[in-house]
This record gives C-alpha cells, structure tokens and sequence, in this order.
C-alpha cells in the first residue's frame, strides 16, 4: 500500500503517518511544498526511532506525483467523496491520497476523479478527523481486506 500526504502542514500529524506507514511496511510519499522541513526535530520526535523502517518518496509537485501515479489505482479522501471508504476494494499497490490538513485536497483534483473520491462518513456538524487518524482507519481497513500482508 502506499499512503499520499499532499502539501502536508503539521509536523506532528506527518511523524505519526510516518509511523504508522513504518509500522505496517506501507509507502510514504510527501507532496511538497510542505508546511515543514522533514528534518525538524518534532517530525522525527513523533515518528519516533522507526524513519530506517520507513520507504519514503517526496514528489516536489501535486502535478509530478499525478505524472508519477498515472497508470496506478489512486483513491482520494475528500469529506466531499460520495462514497465510504468501506464500499471499496483495495489491492496492494494502491495510493491513499490525502490533502492538507487545513484545506484537504483541490477542487479540481476531487473533479477529475469523481469516481475515486471517497471518504470516512463523520457527523453534519464537524469539519474532519486529525489527517493522521484518517489515514490510519483507511490504512487499517485497506490492509484488512488484504488479509494483513507481511503483518503479524
């Protein structure tokens, strides 16, 4: 599986993806610009000591990472995807593709794919989940599906 951060801003929530990704042998791939440098010291404090378990690809544009995925399966979490992210079936080799934590992903990127938005259902009157705990429930239900590859 491969996890996409695009444009990440918050230092914490990227060290605890990171983690995450480390933990359960999943691609990271950070969009830039990032909101941060990936050497500061609280990105590396919440990853913790798992950065050498970590398979980490920085793709200096939105435009290079989508000329880089273009023959890959990509899903885009969006809390304006129509679809749950239960209702899909993922393989191995597909992109879970998030956007910034203040804005979430383009409008026209979420317009280009309609069909690949989806989302984790959320009560009508609260904006989003912490990017981290999203990636991590969608990660998780990806991985299970799949049986839990590699994991034990």
């Amino acid at each position: 599986m491969h996890i996409v951060l695009v444009e990440p801003e918050i230092p914490p929530n990227t060290g605890n993806v990171s983690r995450t990704c480390a933990v359960t042998g999943t691609t990271l791939h950070l969009v830039e610009p990032m909101g941060f440098s990936i050497e500061e010291r609280q990105l590396k404090r919440a990853g913790l000591d798992y950065w050498q378990h970590l398979n980490l690809q920085v793709h200096e544009s939105l435009e290079h990472f989508l000329d880089y995925a273009t023959d890959r399966n990509c899903w885009f979490l969006s809390t304006k995807g129509k679809q749950s992210y239960t209702d899909i079936k993922y393989h191995k080799d597909d992109l879970l593709v998030f956007g910034r934590e203040t804005a979430g992903l383009p409008d026209w990127l979420l317009a280009r794919y309609p069909q690949k938005c989806v989302r984790i259902p959320m009560g009508p009157d609260v904006r989003s989940l912490n990017l981290s705990n999203s990636v991590a429930i969608v990660l998780y239900e990806a991985l299970r599906q799949q049986g839990f590859p590699g994991l034990s």
